[in-house]
């Protein structure tokens, strides 16, 4: 997820406990709807699509806080 701010990243999760914080509950969904879908019970699951737009804001969010991080050169 976002290459080209892959140094941004990892300092930000060191330096900002609101980004890591993000960060972490970004790929724990990401696990959770990985597993659910491997599944076979639970792979048509409405609650994996909840599950990817709960990610997808959160990943909006990331990348947010990454562009205001990489303007003020952070």
């Amino acid at each position: 997820m976002f290459p080209e701010y892959r140094d941004l990243i990892s300092r930000l999760k060191n330096e900002d406990a609101h980004f890591a914080r993000l960060f972490e509950e970004h790929n724990e969904l990401d696990h959770k709807i990985i597993r659910l879908e491997s599944s076979p019970v639970t792979s048509g699951l409405d609650e994996i699509d909840e599950l990817k737009r709960q990610k997808l804001h959160l990943k909006d969010e990331l990348y947010e806080v990454l562009k205001k991080a990489a303007a003020e050169g952070k």
